[in-house]
Formats: C-alpha cells, structure tokens, sequence
C-alpha cells in the first residue's frame, strides 16, 4: 500500500507521520526541537523504514520559510528567535535521503490544507485558516492552491486601528509593536494584563478589547480575500464567549456592507473553529503530501 509521510515541524518539537488519513495513521513519533542536526536526523531516521513505500512527504514548519523556489535560499529558515535555527534549509536532508516530492509549506498553510481535506472548509475552493496563540499565523487556500506569492501570507502583522486612549499599550511585536500579533496575541494579552490569557476570567474587559482586535483583523482579511469561510483556531480563541463576540463586532464592522448570503445573521457559520483540532497541522502536511504526489 501507497504511504504518505508528514511532518509539523515546531519551535518545542516536530511531530511526525505516516499513513494515508486521519483514520489511518501507520506510524506516528514527537520529536523534542533540539538543534537541526540532531532534530533533523531522527526524523530521517522515522521515515526511513517506509521509504520503499513513500509516494511522497508533506512539511509543515514553522516560520518564516523562504517558498520561492527560484531563490538560492528556497526551502530555508531566514531568520528565527529558535536558536540555531536561523538558515537552517528544511528540504535539503529529505531531498538527499529519499526520492519522492518532498513539499514544504508554513504550520499555517499546512493546517489550512487539512481543514480543506478532511475538517472544516471541506467542499470550499477559498479559505482562511487564522490561529491565535503564542502568535498570530494565518494561512489562506484560494481556489484551491495555497496563497505564496513574494512570500507567504503574515496575518499576524497585518496593520490594525489602536485606540491609544482605550488602550495605552504598546505592543509586544519586536518589529511592529502595535500590529495584530503585537496586540492580540497569548503574550500581549499576558503583558497587557499581568496573567495569561487561560487565567482571566470570562467577564474581564480583556476579552471585549481581544474580540475587537481579532474581528478589526478578520475584517480586513474578509475584504481582501473574500473568503468563503474563516477558521480561528489556537489556544486564546479556544477561550468561551470570546468566538461569539468577535463575530458579533465583525457584523457591526461590516455594516452590512457586503450582501453576500454567508455574511448574513450572526456568522456562526461563517467563522467557525478548526474541525481536526491540535492534528490539523500534522493532517495538513500529510494533505501536502498527497497533493505534492498527484
């Protein structure tokens, strides 16, 4: 039987896999993140076994990723605060260990393919995969392929109205400050705050502010990709009643503006959480896969 290997590479650990679906997984391993050879080493290692039945291995990692496969430094890290990381290129040691596509993608792309394959955008051709944790990533699938273009998608730092009166602070975004990961992210929540987000309870104002910021970001991402849906996924959108209140400032922010039968009533349709959960980024690798074998 044709397998198709994956692998969602994070910061903390890369987890790896092989199958053929969500219901079928033949091998699976968690690799701890340490330095890129040996990290690297053992997931060449994992595959190995497989490689006379490996049709082909998708690659979901984190960020920034050179994608243009005309530059010197395709399939790279340019830069990472992951020590040693930096210039790191993903998809040399599989190209040299294993003869089958080898497709690389970011941790959000990958896990926008996955909702379109088997979980929550199943049957739509353009999408929005946005997640909201220890950053803001966002990944978009527009008639069907991933979005690269001069490089992938950064939602995060997309540019947002602040109201420095209503909130004085500055933003944690080393590059930014005030963009929407330096605003509306896990840490900023916990700097602004003085606690995590998990800690604040459900009436605290900083939900209100945190449902402003998403849906001031969502509504931008709405205008200029025209989705058909939008996923927010991550640990702070997981927080109760906050899903609820970013769909409701959304329609207020929309106005009513665009007639489009999905933008109307409460959006519960519309934006809606990630289906596979923590698996979509390792599903979608293994969507890459399929999709890098034809």
């Amino acid at each position: 039987m044709s397998l198709y290997g994956a692998v969602e590479a994070g910061g903390t650990k890369f987890l790896c896999a092989v199958g053929t679906g969500p219901d079928h997984l033949e091998a699976t391993l968690r690799i701890p993140t340490t330095t890129p050879e040996e990290t690297l080493a053992r997931v060449i290692a994992f595959f190995r076994p497989f490689a006379k039945t490996l049709k082909a291995i998708g690659i979901g990692s984190f960020g920034p990723l050179d994608l243009d496969p005309g530059s010197p430094a395709f399939g790279t890290i340019p830069t990472t605060p992951k020590p040693g990381w930096s210039g790191v290129n993903l998809l040399r040691p599989f190209r040299e260990a294993f003869e089958v596509p080898i497709g690389l993608t970011t941790d959000v792309q990958a896990a926008a393919l996955g909702e379109g394959r088997w979980g929550a955008a199943q049957g739509l051709h353009t999408f929005v995969y946005l997640t909201v944790g220890t950053g803001i990533g966002g990944g978009a699938i527009v008639h069907g392929r991933m979005l690269h273009g001069v490089w992938h998608p950064e939602m995060g730092h997309i540019r947002i109205p602040h109201d420095r009166e209503r909130d004085p602070f500055p933003g944690v975004c080393p590059f930014h400050g005030d963009c929407l990961e330096g605003l509306a992210s896990g840490p900023a929540m916990a700097a602004r705050w003085g606690q995590p987000p998990e800690a604040l309870p459900p009436d605290h104002p900083a939900w209100e502010l945190e449902a402003e910021y998403l849906a001031l970001g969502l509504v931008n991402i709405l205008c200029i990709l025209t989705p058909q849906r939008i996923l927010l996924g991550g640990g702070v959108a997981q927080h109760p009643g906050l899903l609820p209140r970013v769909r409701g400032r959304m329609q207020a922010l929309l106005n009513r503006y665009l007639p489009a039968p999905a933008l109307e009533g409460d959006l519960e349709a519309y934006v809606l959480p990630p289906a596979l959960g923590e698996r979509a980024g390792l599903l979608g690798a293994l969507a890459l896969a399929m999709e890098m074998a034809g």
